[in-house]
Order: structure tokens, then C-alpha cells, then sequence
């Protein structure tokens, strides 16, 4: 197998460089919006009942009720392979140790005598967490949605994955899939809910006559949550509209091709349009990751899927003179998750500037914090990690100003408030600080 090749050595990348010359999967988010807004009113006028006809249309399954049981979620996490429930533990232990460091406290700032305003920080009342279930089960995005909220002390937490038809199970369809309902169990979450796609959206904004509108909905999807999340942001909060999956890896010619080659495998095997982009200095390099490739695809459960993701306009290779030009180009390419295998590693990870996760080192492989490391896997794609960050336990809470002055405090001031309020034409602003004080121009003199 050989990765596409895009040769910028010889050009000035001192002044940045054109994003769209990058490898990049193409998600059209706004021609699904029209396809996702009548599911979406649907679900707003008829509820339970039309998210039970699209359990039907689109997951191929009909189900009498879109809650789960809570005996299914008892049974699921009972029946869970021991070793699988192990690996979860540690998954949330884990984050736990990462996402308890990132709670905020409340400061209070002294603008003048009498004057403070505090910056208090509020967990959202009720949120969604979507977990996808397409391809493949993701009980990881279980964990990595729900335990930042938990640590934010989220009020209420609600789950949607959709129902699936061979759900891997002895005792029905029509649920998400068991390993899904063992990890909400394992976290201590007994709301869940079989909905998918855009109406699973629908219903955590407009609630049904199960499930109560929540604030924000978080989570990973496919293009069709991309647009419904778009639809419906303002009326909820959302977290972003994650496009495919993306592994880039800034490599020189220290790197092992065979972990090179391997990572970006493991990110291929997400979806037909996960991007895996090396870029490198080194023509050698290359030339030895598509030697492991061409080894190491065929041996995959997944060689189709892989393949077609590899050979794609979104994977390749990028050449550059070198690992300052290749961090002007992952700069650029704001991956989800860049690895750095480089010498001296540490220091060239240092100065990334935009990424959703930096991998540094071999040591430190994507597939390490999809699961384990204790960082955040919700990450931001498409480029928006030049702007955007993955989710955390700041994601669920709001910043919340209180101002409060003394008499003193404000008469000190009212002057200058008067005076920008005339300045903006708005004089009844100035007068609502009149009102409290037999109050004139100070005499500039």
C-alpha cells in the first residue's frame, strides 16, 4: 500500500500554510441539515412515539418503550466479561485522577473598596451524552462523557445509544448494546435511553413524554447528530459537531515505521473516512511506513474498511524540508490527535500550538488515551482544534459574574457610567445610577 503523497518541501511555509492543500475528509453537516430538521420537528411534536418509528426506519428494530430497564442495566454489567469490566474500572479510575484536577474554584476580585465581583462556577442542571453505535460499541465514550460531568457534579446525567438488532445478548433486541448498558451501570447512570442519530438529538432539546429536555448535549457522532446538534444549538448547548476521526504524526527519521504505520492504522479503523496523515522530512520514512502498511492492512479484522480510509483524499503523506516547516503544517492541520515521534520528542511537542490531544513519544500511542491514559477522547475535528478544546469537566459548568458594590463604591464611579452611557446615546442607563443619589456633573474644574 502507498499513501498519497503531497510534496511542499521547497515552499515557504514561514507565513503559514493554505489549509485546504491539507488531507482532510469531507463532512457536509449543512446539506444534512435539511434531511435532519423533519426528524427532528417530529420528534418535538410526537415524541415517544415517533422515536419508536425511527428505531424501526433507521436501526432496523422495533421497541415497545425507548427507556431502558433498569434490570437491563443490572444484567448487562452482571453478565460483562470480567476482564472488559476491569478494563473499565481502570478507564474510569483514570480520568477520575485527570478530571478531579480540573474543577474550578470561585475567586473573588477587590476592583475597589466596597467593590468585588466574584466569578462563581455553576454545573449545567441536566445534561445528554450521546454514544454512538454504528460500527463499532464505544463503552469508552460511555466513560469519557459522563465522568467529567460527574466531577463537574452535573445535576442530572441522561444516556442515548441506539437500539441495535443483534445486540450481542441472550435476551432481546431493541436495547443499545450490553457492553454500553454495563458501562452506564458501572458509572452509576440509570437513565438511559435506545435512540440514535438525529432524533436521539431531538429528544434530549425537546423532551419526550420519557425523558426530560436536558441543557447540553455532548458526544461523538455521525453527520446526521453533527446537524442536528447545529439545528438545535441555542434552543441546547453542545459541545461541537465532531466530524471523522484523525491521527496525524509528526515523524523524522528516528521513528519506528512499524508504530508509525500501526497508529496510523488504528485510527483507519474507525470509519471509511478517518484521516491518518504522516508528515515528515523524511522521504526514507516514508517509504518504510508504506512498506509496513502493505504488511501490517492485510493482517487486519477490518482490512476493507482500513484500506479505504488509508487511500483516501483525506490520509497521506505530507513531505516538508523540516520539523519546523512540519510543525508550521500540523499547526495548520489542527489534528484530533497528533502524535510526535521525533527526537527529543518532548521539546517538539512543546511548541504545538493547535490539537485536540499531543502524543508524545512511542510510548504514548492514540489507542493509549482512547482508553487509558486519563485525558479526554471527545476531541475536536476538522480542524477546529486551532479554536476549540476537548471536552472536560469545564465543559459542564458556566461562569457565573457577581457584582457587588457598596453605596460608596458606586457613587465613586456613577460619573464615568454616566458619561458612556451618553457617549453610546443610551441615557437611561446613566439614570438608573442617578436614581440613587442627588447627583450632577462633576465640575471638571
Amino acid at each position: 500500500m502507498v499513501l498519497n503523497r503531497i510534496d511542499l518541501r521547497g515552499s515557504a511555509l514561514t507565513d503559514g500554510i493554505d489549509r485546504d492543500l491539507l488531507p482532510r475528509a469531507e463532512l457536509d453537516v449543512e446539506a444534512a441539515l435539511e434531511r435532519v430538521r423533519p426528524i427532528c420537528d417530529d420528534v418535538r411534536h410526537r415524541g415517544t412515539e415517533a422515536l419508536i418509528e425511527y428505531a424501526e426506519r433507521f436501526d432496523g428494530v422495533r421497541i415497545e418503550q425507548v427507556r431502558v430497564p433498569r434490570e437491563a442495566l443490572r444484567r448487562a454489567l452482571a453478565e460483562l466479561d470480567p476482564a472488559v469490566r476491569a478494563a473499565l474500572e481502570e478507564s474510569v479510575r483514570r480520568a477520575r485522577i485527570v478530571h478531579r484536577e480540573q474543577r474550578r474554584t470561585d475567586t473573588t476580585v477587590q476592583v475597589v473598596p466596597g467593590g468585588t465581583v466574584t466569578e462563581r462556577w455553576v454545573p449545567v442542571e441536566r445534561v445528554g451524552l450521546y454514544v454512538p453505535g454504528g460500527r463499532a460499541v464505544y463503552p469508552s465514550s460511555v466513560v469519557m462523557n459522563v465522568v467529567p460531568a460527574q466531577e463537574a457534579e452535573v445535576g442530572s446525567v441522561a444516556v442515548a445509544s441506539p437500539p441495535q438488532r443483534d445486540p450481542g445478548n441472550a435476551w432481546g433486541a431493541g436495547l443499545p448494546h450490553p457492553t454500553i448498558l454495563a458501562a452506564c451501570e458501572l458509572l452509576g447512570v440509570d437513565e438511559v435511553y435506545a435512540a440514535g442519530g438525529a432524533q436521539a438529538v431531538a429528544m434530549f432539546a425537546y423532551g419526550t413524554q420519557e425523558c426530560r429536555p436536558v441543557q447540553l448535549v455532548t458526544g461523538p457522532g455521525n453527520v446526521y447528530v453533527a446537524a442536528a446538534k447545529r439545528l438545535l444549538k441555542g434552543r441546547i448547548g453542545i459541545d461541537a459537531e465532531a466530524g471523522p476521526t484523525e491521527i496525524a504524526v509528526l515523524a523524522d527519521d528516528t521513528a519506528d515505521p512499524a508504530h508509525v504505520a500501526a497508529d496510523l492504522i488504528s485510527q483507519a479503523e474507525h470509519d471509511t473516512l478517518a484521516a491518518s496523515v504522516l508528515v515528515t522530512p523524511s522521504v526514507e520514512l516514508a517509504d518504510a511506513v508504506d512498506r509496513e502498511l502493505a504488511v501490517q492492512v492485510p493482517a487486519t479484522k477490518h482490512q476493507q474498511r482500513i484500506t479505504e480510509a488509508l487511500t483516501g483524499r483525506q490520509s497521506g503523506v505530507v513531505l516538508v524540508d523540516g520539523l519546523d516547516e512540519g510543525l508550521t503544517v500540523v499547526d495548520a492541520y489542527a489534528a484530533e490527535h497528533l502524535e510526535i515521534h521525533t527526537a527529543d520528542a518532548s521539546a517538539v511537542a512543546a511548541r504545538v500550538r493547535n490539537a485536540g490531544a499531543v502524543f508524545v513519544g512511542p510510548w504514548a500511542p492514540v489507542s493509549l488515551g482512547d482508553y487509558c491514559a486519563g485525558s479526554n477522547h471527545v476531541l475536536p475535528t476538522g480542524g477546529c482544534a486551532c479554536h476549540s478544546s476537548g471536552l472536560s469537566v469545564q465543559s459542564f459548568l458556566r461562569g457565573i459574574h457577581v457584582v457587588d458594590y457598596t453605596r460608596d463604591a458606586l457613587a465613586e464611579v456613577t460619573h464615568h457610567v454616566v458619561t458612556l452611557a451618553e457617549a453610546e446615546d443610551l441615557p437611561a442607563h446613566g439614570a438608573a445610577l442617578k436614581a440613587r443619589f442627588e447627583w450632577k456633573v462633576p465640575d471638571a474644574t
